[in-house]
């Protein structure tokens, strides 16, 4: 074999290499797609530490019967009827 001669190999693409080099549209979709997980499972992972660190901040300061409306605690047999 002549050491001048380039031998051709199928693993270099002959032709237009630029096009085959930048990537789909389908490919950059699931790479734009995998990103945005990749930002939400950030974000729920910093919220569940937050809620590890300080777990009473996050529960509500009122009760169940803050909502009522003229209504006193025992009192639903009347508002039944």
């Amino acid at each position: 074999m002549d050491g001048g001669q380039p031998i051709p190999s199928s693993l270099v693409p002959l032709g237009n290499v630029s096009a085959d080099s930048s990537m789909s549209l389908e490919q950059k979709t699931t790479f734009v797609f995998v990103i945005l997980l990749f930002i939400f499972l950030g974000i729920l992972i910093v919220r569940c530490f937050r809620i590890l660190l300080d777990p009473y901040r996050s529960m509500p300061t009122s009760t169940w019967a803050d909502g009522l409306e003229g209504l006193e605690k025992g009192q639903f047999d009347h508002a039944l009827a």
